[in-house]
């Protein structure tokens, strides 16, 4: 019998930048403590996401180094070309499960 992963799932603001990372990265430990250590996942929708700077990226790198430490998979979802492409560029597209991605 296959286990289904526990799945919480964050909305990020329209922007990620220096002035939200720090209470988006408490609100993502926040939900990673929900699922406990029990492996799970925790889905960032983009899909409202305009814009990140590299706190933006900094803060998702830590959240999923979070996740990691407790066995928990970081998803992306709903990013926009432009998200993908910062991503791309920055090396981080390999970091994270990245859903339904736009068409490039």
């Amino acid at each position: 019998m296959a286990h289904r992963l526990r799945e919480q799932v964050l909305a990020a603001p329209d922007r990620l930048d220096l002035e939200n990372s720090e209470p988006f990265r408490q609100a993502a430990v926040a939900l990673l403590d929900t699922l406990g250590k029990a492996p799970g996942r925790l889905v960032v929708d983009l899909g409202a996401t305009q814009m990140i700077d590299s706190a933006g990226l900094r803060v998702l790198i830590m959240v999923r180094r979070h996740a990691t430490s407790r066995g928990t998979v970081v998803g992306l979802r709903g990013m926009s070309a432009e998200l993908q492409s910062l991503l791309a560029l920055a090396k981080m597209e390999d970091l994270f499960e990245i859903e339904d991605r736009a068409p490039t």
